[in-house]
């Protein structure tokens, strides 16, 4: 388990998109400054391997199971930060 998944915060979008920027920024070893919420997601170059291991932090961190492929559905971290909130406040399903 990852530090930050020891962290329980709520899953509100500013959260989550906060926590994404930081965990890209981490993969990529860049400054958190430099990376965009906004930018193209094609222009940080993310591998498939960090793209899976970010779906198993999500999943560890907000509760929301996320199919590495969203990455390339997505346009960029702020889309995907409110994928993350929709699918970590359904209800589990029992």
């Amino acid at each position: 388990m990852t530090e930050q998944a020891t962290i329980a915060v709520e899953p509100a979008r500013d959260n989550v998109l906060a926590w994404l920027i930081a965990r890209v920024a981490h993969y990529l070893n860049e400054p958190v400054e430099l990376i965009d919420g906004r930018a193209d997601l094609s222009r940080y170059g993310l591998e498939s391997v960090y793209a899976f291991a970010l779906c198993g932090e999500i999943d560890e961190v907000w509760g929301a199971v996320i199919e590495p492929i969203l990455f390339w559905d997505v346009r960029n971290l702020a889309e995907l930060a409110d994928h993350i909130v929709e699918v970590a406040s359904r209800p589990p399903v029992r």
